[in-house]
């Protein structure tokens, strides 16, 4: 098939879970002989060195930049136009119209878009050309309000509260219009499906599973690790909680375990905030599997977002005993006490890592289990899979030209 693939952000490097399953999935299926052009709409310049990664099984990269946050057209786009927040400021770039304008002008066999926020700019050419189209969506943004929003000051409220009503209304007018609408978890769906007024398909988040395979936790060493994008909102709160209330409940029957803070984007005050010496600052890291094999432990304390967790699927891939909110298990048919221990509590989330840490004998057969559970049903060939099906139900709607054999 001859795809045309739409993201508001490079796939490389892969630093947030988004980008690491729009990554995989656009070389699982470029591998399957479909021909992908990749239109990027990005807030940083995509260096020579990435693109190459990319163009390396892409028929064609365009990549577009996107104006700064504080533009002028933001500023009052997000006050008075009827896109939510989000959708102003990945939108209204002339440019990104007039280039996608162009593309319409060829036959495509798939036109895919990648989350609500992203489609302002393309919905008069699709409608004017009648073009269906895949929507994929991460999460239900509407209901991220809780993560989004909780940083800004009490006098924003009545603006938080339009803004959501404004995404709600968006969601809907979006969805309606899709071809296809995509999630990644079943309960994701079935919120969507009603927002979309039709069924709504599940492509699952995966994993290199032969990848992570080499990796061999270490129970030696006490380590316990999270790992994220602080660029989004469910993370910070994760890191805060964990460091405020959890490892010090930690410490005090498992002194010598040690917090290994793991991701793009760290705020480099948190190192002023926290000054305990187990802490360790690691950022970004390149080579996850050298980071797994030095833990005893992943802790996912997420208490917002939505969708499935790409850090705990890699983390289980490997093999690493997981400690986990029910949020951080999302979308994932993971059996608690089998392979994962639980806990909604700052309490009972240091009583699961304190558990996995005394007693490894317990905690590595979770990991293997995690383990099995992510070759099972989350490998990157199984989402691709996946895809291709929700694809093959849009040939009858793309009857205009006959495709290219």
């Amino acid at each position: 098939m001859r795809i045309l693939w739409i993201l508001p952000y490079s796939p490389w490097p892969a630093t947030s879970g988004g980008k690491t399953r729009q990554f995989h999935l656009l070389r699982s299926l470029a591998a399957r002989g479909h021909r992908i052009t990749l239109l990027l709409h990005d807030k940083h310049p995509v260096s020579l060195t990435d693109r190459q990664v990319l163009e390396a099984f892409l028929e064609q990269l365009i990549v577009l930049p996107r104006r700064p946050l504080r533009s002028l057209k933001t500023l009052v786009a997000g006050l008075f136009a009827p896109y939510p927040l989000l959708a102003s400021v990945n939108g209204l770039s002339g440019a990104l119209q007039d280039t996608f304008n162009q593309l319409l002008k060829e036959h495509w066999d798939v036109v895919q878009i990648e989350h609500t926020y992203a489609f302002q700019p393309y919905e008069d050419a699709l409608s004017r050309k009648s073009q269906p189209f895949v929507l994929t969506e991460h999460n239900v943004e509407s209901a991220l309000g809780a993560a989004t929003y909780d940083r800004l000051p009490r006098w924003a409220l009545p603006f938080i509260r339009y803004d959501q009503w404004r995404y709600a209304r968006w969601e809907h007018r979006v969805m309606r219009q899709a071809a296809q609408v995509v999630a990644v978890t079943d309960n994701d769906a079935q919120v969507l499906a009603t927002i979309a007024g039709k069924p709504v398909s599940v492509v699952v988040n995966g994993v290199d599973c032969d990848h992570f395979a080499a990796a061999h936790p270490d129970p030696s060493t006490r380590r316990v690790v999270f790992l994220g994008n602080y660029e989004y909102a469910p993370n910070v709160d994760a890191i805060e909680w964990a460091l405020d209330e959890i490892l010090p409940k930690v410490w005090e029957r498992c002194p010598a375990a040690r917090m290994s803070v793991c991701g793009f984007g760290m705020p480099g005050s948190w190192r002023e905030r926290w000054k305990d010496p187990r802490i360790e600052w690691q950022g970004f890291v390149p080579n996850l599997l050298n980071l797994q094999s030095s833990c005893s432990v992943f802790l996912a304390p997420l208490r917002h977002g939505g969708g499935s967790k790409l850090k705990v699927l890699e983390a289980l891939a490997a093999g690493l005993p997981l400690a986990s909110t029910e949020q951080g298990v999302s979308g994932l048919d993971l059996i608690e006490g089998l392979d994962y221990l639980g806990g909604q509590t700052a309490d009972s989330l240091a009583d699961a890592v304190v558990r996995l840490l005394q007693f490894p004998e317990a905690a590595a057969p979770m990991g293997e289990a995690g383990r099995a559970y992510v070759r099972r049903a989350h490998d990157w060939r199984v989402a691709a899979s996946q895809l291709e099906q929700v694809y093959a139900t849009l040939a009858p709607l793309n009857q205009k030209e006959p495709a290219c054999v």
